[in-house]
């Protein structure tokens, strides 16, 4: 359970960087094509321009390398999981284990690596977004992008709004769970030893008290906006503004002179999946 403490998606680490004083929509827009700059490599060369590209926005984003270390923690086991998945069922190139059915490939190897590199990239990008961006601008700008969906009559800041929500009370039931578990550890619950299925029956005191308090937290935040006159977004108006400045379209530009860079590496050096 310990590792529960350590997701830090939902988190806004508080700062005056670059990146944090950039337009809500900009980097949301730049999250997509850093995503899309991820997807598109398709070798060494190119992944690791994009991974020294995520550091160079980590340094720029001024947030601790420890949150973001904290944020891959728990995607440890995915990482390892897909790394063997990919280096028994890949076949191609060099043999360099047999044992029975299960063959141990070079390509196998190539292709476990990339795909945890490429994971690792995904999430720390995700995590320069969540954690530069205050929630109530994250909701303005996604509705902001959404907003050519209302001619389909798609209530676009509901859906943002429960987006920014469910983004936002990550932390939250994960601090409930974190008191749940000691509460019970507290009462001689024991979630350690056992086998594994007697550890998922040892789970349930303390899914059910979770389930109780979400919904009764859903409650109370539902009554909160209704006795605050809240009808949605129809109408309603902004403190803040959002505008875009020079430091966004130079911030694009770097982003598209990055996605160049990927193309012409993959196009010269070719593709190794």
């Amino acid at each position: 359970m310990s590792m529960i403490s350590d997701i830090t998606i939902g988190q806004y680490y508080k700062g005056d960087s670059l990146v944090h004083r950039l337009d809500a929509r900009m980097k949301i827009i730049l999250t997509v094509l850093f995503i899309v700059m991820i997807f598109i490599c398709k070798n060494f060369l190119s992944l690791g321009f994009m991974f020294l590209f995520v550091l160079f926005c980590v340094l720029m984003s001024q947030v601790p390398l420890k949150m973001f270390l904290k944020s891959l923690k728990p995607i440890i086991p995915i990482v390892l999981f897909t790394s063997v998945i990919n280096i028994f069922y890949i076949s191609g190139g060099t043999e360099l284990l047999a044992m029975g059915p299960l063959k141990i490939t070079s390509k196998g190897l190539i292709t476990a690596g990339f795909m945890s590199i490429r994971i690792v990239c995904l999430i720390i990008s995700s995590s320069i977004l969540t954690y530069t961006t205050v929630p109530t601008q994250l909701t303005d700008a996604i509705e902001r992008l959404l907003s050519p969906l209302k001619i389909f009559h798609i209530p676009v800041h509901t859906l943002a709004m429960m987006m920014t929500l469910a983004l936002r009370f990550i932390p939250t039931l994960i601090e409930e769970i974190e008191r749940i578990t000691n509460a019970q550890k507290a009462r001689g619950a024991d979630f350690e030893s056992g086998s594994f299925i007697e550890k998922i029956k040892a789970l349930i005191p303390i899914l059910i008290p979770l389930f109780v308090s979400a919904f009764r937290r859903a409650y109370e935040l539902a009554f909160a906006m209704s006795c605050r006159c809240y009808t949605g977004g129809e109408g309603r108006t902004r403190m803040k503004q959002m505008k875009y400045s020079f430091k966004d379209g130079a911030a694009f530009v770097i982003f598209a002179l990055g996605i160049t860079g990927v193309v012409l590496l993959n196009h010269y050096f070719g593709a190794i999946i």
